[in-house]
């Protein structure tokens, strides 16, 4: 073999070692040689801290490491307001977002979503109050919440109109919460009755506070967690498009899973802007 054959093969073997998707990063991320991500540490096992180490940890955050390897760049976390992660895309002040962050027709004026799990409402009580509360039908009356910053809100009293206002029940007292974790707050004291959250979360909260939570029926709604990208940088969201595909190809995917006990949250293929 001639040299100019040897350099030839060294050449490919190099361009090839690399991500593919990494060549499809827009040039500053390429550059810069790293992505920015936007996180908010307050929704585990999505993303919290280790409360030994306070470091970020999670299935979004070992999903965004996973993605920053097959694009061939380094991650940047960035913990932000929930409420302020769009407009820090619109600012350019983050890349992307990973928070468990809701698909949604609204959302989508502002941003692409690359969609990657699946999420389902779910109804839970108190240990203390689950001989009254047995069923969702003993929900009717009843003061329940969840955070406001999600569409919770709208979701219970969509699911109170349907099946207690209309069959002559008493609506659902619907209560807008700081968070998901002043839900729980409220039904330990009981200033609450019941309340609703993503049912990715609840087996966490579960294991965490052994004895204290029981959940109410099947979820009552799905969604669609997407991470979100500014509708300009389609190069960069069919990129993370890509990326996803093949960690889903090649298992790691479905390993984040098994690991954070989310199997039943699982979303194939990965879609864009699907939410509703």
């Amino acid at each position: 073999m001639n040299n100019y054959m040897r350099f030839a093969l060294l050449g490919a073997t190099v361009a090839f070692g690399f991500p593919a998707a990494a060549q499809e990063l827009p040039a500053r991320i390429k550059d810069a040689g790293k992505i920015v991500i936007a996180t908010m540490p307050n929704y585990p096992p999505i993303t919290y801290k280790d409360p030994a180490t306070n470091q970020l940890q999670g299935f979004d955050i070992d999903l965004g490491e996973a993605i920053g390897k097959e694009l061939g760049v380094k991650v940047e976390w960035q913990e932000i307001a929930f409420a302020q992660m769009l407009p820090s895309l619109q600012t350019g002040r983050v890349d992307l977002a990973m928070a468990g962050m809701s698909d949604k027709k609204a959302r989508q004026e502002t941003a692409d979503f690359v969609d990657y799990m699946k999420s389902g409402a779910q109804f839970y009580t108190s240990k203390a109050l689950a001989a009254e509360i047995k069923t969702v039908d003993d929900l009717c009356g009843k003061s329940v919440g969840a955070s406001r910053s999600t569409d919770w809100p709208a979701q219970i009293t969509a699911w109170s109109e349907a099946n207690c206002v209309a069959k002559g029940k008493p609506a659902i007292n619907v209560t807008g919460t700081e968070g998901s974790a002043d839900a729980r707050t409220q039904i330990k004291s009981q200033r609450l009755q019941a309340a609703a959250q993503g049912n990715e979360t609840l087996p966490y909260n579960q294991k965490l506070e052994p004895d204290t939570y029981v959940t109410i029926g099947d979820a009552f709604s799905q969604s669609l967690a997407g991470i979100p990208v500014l509708k300009s940088e389609t190069q960069l969201r069919d990129a993370v498009k890509v990326a996803l595909e093949k960690l889903q190809a090649n298992g790691t995917y479905d390993a984040l899973l098994d690991k954070y006990g989310l199997k039943a949250n699982k979303l194939t293929p990965i879609t864009v802007n699907m939410g509703e």
